[in-house]
């Protein structure tokens, strides 16, 4: 920390307060403070000859408070990963996807001693240039574009969304309206972007989006909109639980499912197969992004390793009684 503080030509409090990611630190002396750390490789206490020699056999998980029903099964996944290799698994939640949080959340995983950080936050604003992830532990991000000297896992978004909507135009609708997640989440953008264009592609009208929050009550809300315009034949909404709220509101407009509108979903959650009717839904296996994520992470401690091109895991459309031509 003296090295710290005399490299940045600040007070040793002032380094305390950056590690620990307090917010009363102007913006440019934290940036000094940051980059004085990475250059003399600084670890808050003794983990930094420990982390060389690979010793304490614990994994760190950086994960938005508030997960999501993907960010709950990745996280599954990765635990069970984890403990298969003979590791421990400390979580840390972040409210907000900020600076001060993420470096703040380093540096509690840096004082618990771990060998290693997966980050799993979903928010968009994790893509943007100016969160930067402090140097020093091996990170592996799960699901985002930035282009980060980490290794990515990522589940192929677009081409799921694409798969949704293809089927059903290839169904015979002359377009596909959709229900997205919400604006600030990475995977919905992607699901959103590819399902526009698709259409566009294939020279179909775009309808105006709906956007929900990944909740039934979302998907019934928007699904109530929908019931009510006679021109809506096909729907792909972005998560399976939106498109359970969907179903509900087409039930209670009495307008038939799969007779009168077509639904997709994404994620294929276990329930999914026993909805009313079973939903077709674009089925992404969580198991997969945890198992390469792990993989990933313990690589680069065993090695030191470089990170490699992303490693982008296929999804698969699961055709089930939710969708048939439209109507004549």
């Amino acid at each position: 920390m003296a090295d710290v503080a005399r490299e940045a030509g600040v007070s040793g409090q002032t380094v305390s307060r950056v590690a620990n990611g307090r917010t009363n630190v102007d913006d440019a002396t934290r940036e000094r403070v940051l980059a004085a750390m990475r250059r003399v490789g600084y670890r808050p206490n003794s983990a930094a000859r420990a982390l060389r020699n690979g010793k304490f056999r614990s994994i760190g998980v950086i994960i938005s408070a508030l997960p999501t029903f993907g960010n709950s099964r990745t996280l599954d996944a990765i635990a069970a990963a984890v403990v298969a290799e003979g590791f421990s698994i400390i979580l840390m939640p972040v409210t907000r996807p900020t600076q001060g949080e993420v470096t703040g959340a380093f540096g509690k995983l840096n004082e618990q001693s771990v060998d290693g950080v997966v980050i799993l936050i979903e928010q968009h604003q994790l893509d943007q240039s100016e969160i930067e992830l402090p140097h020093g532990l091996p990170v592996v991000v799960i699901d985002s574009s930035a282009r980060y000297d980490y290794p990515v896992v990522d589940t192929d978004q677009a081409d799921g969304a694409a798969q949704a909507t293809r089927h059903l135009l290839d169904l015979g609708h002359h377009t596909v309206w959709h229900i997205a997640g919400p604006p600030q989440s990475y995977a919905a953008e992607r699901r959103r972007k590819s399902w526009q264009a698709t259409l566009e592609g294939a020279g179909r009208p775009v309808p105006p989006v709906s956007t929900g929050d990944w909740t039934p009550e979302a998907g019934y809300r928007a699904g109530q909109r929908l019931a009510a315009d006679p021109a809506v034949t096909a729907v792909f909404a972005a998560n399976d639980q939106m498109a359970l709220g969907l179903l509900r509101a087409m039930h209670e407009a009495g307008r038939t499912v799969p007779g009168e509108v077509s639904v997709v979903g994404f994620d294929d959650m276990d329930e999914s197969a026993h909805f009313w009717p079973p939903l077709t839904t674009i089925r992404q296996s969580f198991e997969a992004v945890g198992r390469h994520a792990v993989a990933a992470l313990l690589a680069e401690i065993a090695a030191d390793v470089e990170a490699g091109a992303p490693v982008t895991v296929p999804t698969e459309l699961v055709v089930r009684a939710s969708t048939a031509p439209p109507p004549e």
